[in-house]
């Protein structure tokens, strides 16, 4: 017992050291906070709504599937209304129900065996089907009927988009047909729906609804009969008028059927089958699916900058595919910005408020990411470093000549004020006896331009007294001096090369004169076309060697030229000679051009230049 007694202590006393060790150890651990990104931080300073997102996955799948819109339209294709369906559906009963909906509603629901075969086969094969288009139809149906009604269209035609695109606004047929009511291009541009790279208004349920609705309107003007607007909207006014003078001028949908073309022939039966399924899915125990919401509670906000869905999605923590469904007729998931045309992004309430609470903050993140893509045609120029101990910067002031052309009510007053300059002077340089100024005419205006220069420190020296230095003293000081020589000359000073424009210039003999080219003159002077004025200052020459004849001799650049050594480089995809020069410290494209005998600007891949380094 004494020793069980012991054993247990032992144990006990362990256990309270490895866990005051623990402890220890905790205490001593320092949680790592993950560095943030340009994203993240963003985010963690936005104003949140308290609402809860309403919006469940399974649903938006729903949404934008499209195998519905696929079997719908097969069936449609496929379907033979003169079959007989084996389903329990007692014909009386039928009759009944469909002269119930006959009462209610303007189109012709009469009772044949063609519409009886397709309920049925609706019915047998397509129940699934419809217990999702219903759930969907929960969102569309509203918006149609809105637009259905400012027309004065019957509220039943909502049904026809069950059948033309299954309620899919990013269905698209065979033939181009695209969006909820399946637009051709042609027909979407005669009603005013915009399409471009970036928009198709046929994909936009508003937009195309009203277009539908209005369509519908000009047919019924046109025919006086639903049934037949039904078939004009599916295979066109123009094969409904040869199929009523085929029928010996007959009007009633049912007697044209068979002159109509196939498809069309099952198109508003399909119609009428789709309807009455939609008012008794109880009775054939159809059970639509349920989302979360039964619609969306959503409202639009106008975009001032053009930004991606992918953007939206991870700033507002919204599915890219939620996007798609609330904003169909954007193309390319973009919300793209023109300067003549507002855009708008839809989006749920509560993220509506997170977005109108943080626009700036949205926006800012949208530039950044832009100025992080990479740009075309950029030339990204090289830095050098200078040798800050043995060169300093100087401002030094240099006058500019400019020409100003009198425009209609200057006066000489107004022009100084422009330039912060005294009347008196544009007299004197312009040679004017008074203050009248003639109209078209150009003033010689001279302005001071504040330029940086970049000079090399000069060392201090010493002067001896040649009496006290030795002959050996003279040779050390002979061989610093050459070294002194040799470092200004491999060391020299570069700056650009001005030229003021005589009268008689132009700038192909200026390229000629310097060994330029006319493209290297207008780059290098910021020049849209080949005009220059008379006294204008250009840049004829860039980072060229300047020569200090106090600083360098003679013998010092003979030596340098003697050091010189030719290389041989050879082309390559994607070269320039600007890109060439500068490979090789001190070589300006003059040179390259100089030494290889070219007089324009064009090398080809495989070319041999001559380099001097």
């Amino acid at each position: 017992m004494n020793v069980k007694n012991t054993t247990l202590s032992l144990f006990l006393l362990l256990s309270v050291h490895l866990f005051s060790q623990e402890v220890v150890e905790n205490k001593n651990f320092v949680k790592v906070e993950p560095k943030l990104s340009y994203l993240d931080s963003i985010k963690k300073t936005f104003v949140k709504d308290e609402m809860a997102s309403c919006v469940d996955s399974l649903w938006m799948k729903e949404l934008t599937n499209l195998d519905l819109y696929n079997n719908i339209t097969d069936d449609i294709k496929n379907i033979n209304i003169d079959e007989k369906v084996d389903y329990e559906l007692p014909t009386e009963l039928l009759k009944e129900r469909l002269a119930a909906m006959d009462a209610k509603s303007p189109f012709n629901i009469e009772y044949n065996q063609g519409l009886e075969n397709i309920i049925k086969s609706f019915l047998k094969n397509r129940k699934r089907s419809f217990e999702r288009l219903m759930a969907i139809s929960e969102y569309y149906f509203p918006l149609f009927e809105e637009a259905l009604a400012k027309q004065n269209v019957p509220l039943e035609i909502k049904y026809l988009a069950v059948v033309e695109s299954a309620l899919n606004p990013k269905a698209v047929s065979k033939m181009g047909a695209t969006g909820l009511w399946q637009f051709m291009y042609q027909t979407g541009k005669q009603y005013g729906l915009k399409i471009d790279s970036y928009v198709d208004e046929r994909s936009d349920p508003l937009k195309a609804s009203e277009a539908a609705t209005q369509y519908m309107t000009n047919m019924y003007k046109i025919f006086g009969d639903w049934d037949l607007v039904l078939a004009s909207y599916n295979s066109g006014p123009g094969n409904v008028s040869k199929a009523i003078r085929r029928s010996g001028g007959q009007q009633n949908y049912w007697n044209i059927r068979k002159n109509l073309p196939k498809e069309t022939q099952g198109y508003v039966p399909a119609f009428l089958a789709t309807m009455y399924i939609y008012e008794y899915h109880k009775e054939h125990g159809i059970i639509p699916n349920r989302a979360t919401v039964k619609h969306f509670a959503t409202d639009t906000i106008m975009i001032k900058k053009q930004m991606s869905f992918k953007q939206i999605s991870d700033l507002l923590d919204v599915p890219v595919a939620q996007l798609q469904l609330l904003n169909p007729s954007y193309k390319l998931n973009v919300v793209p910005v023109y300067h003549d045309e507002n855009h708008f992004l839809r989006l749920p309430q509560d993220k509506v408020a997170v977005f109108t609470s943080n626009e700036a903050k949205i926006y800012a993140y949208t530039q950044h990411e832009l100025d992080f893509r990479e740009k075309p045609f950029q030339v990204t120029k090289a830095i050098v470093v200078r040798d800050t101990m043995n060169y300093t910067t100087q401002r030094i002031t240099l006058p500019k000549t400019k020409y100003y052309k009198v425009k209609r009510g200057d006066n000489l007053s107004e022009i100084a004020d422009k330039y912060d300059i005294a009347v008196s002077d544009i007299k004197k340089w312009n040679k004017l006896k008074s203050n009248a100024v003639p109209y078209g005419k150009s003033l010689k205006i001279i302005t001071e331009q504040s330029i940086v220069r970049t000079i090399k420190k000069e060392p201090k020296v010493e002067v001896v007294p040649s009496e006290t230095i030795s002959e050996s003293q003279r040779v050390v000081a002979s061989e610093v001096k050459i070294n002194k020589e040799e470092e200004l000359a491999s060391n020299p000073e570069r700056k650009d090369i001005e030229y003021v424009v005589q009268k008689g210039d132009n700038l192909g003999n200026i390229a000629h004169k310097f060994g330029t080219t006319l493209a290297d003159l207008k780059q290098w002077n910021n020049l849209s076309d080949h005009n220059i004025a008379l006294g204008a200052t250009l840049i004829v020459a860039k980072d060229e060697i300047v020569i200090t004849t106090d600083k360098a001799t003679a013998n010092s650049f003979k030596k340098k030229a003697n050091l010189a050594t030719g290389i041989e480089y050879y082309v390559k995809k994607g070269d320039s000679l600007f890109s060439i020069a500068k490979k090789y410290p001190g070589v300006t494209i003059s040179d390259i051009k100089k030494w290889n005998d070219i007089r324009g600007g064009n090398i080809k891949p495989g070319m041999k230049l001559k380099i001097n380094v």
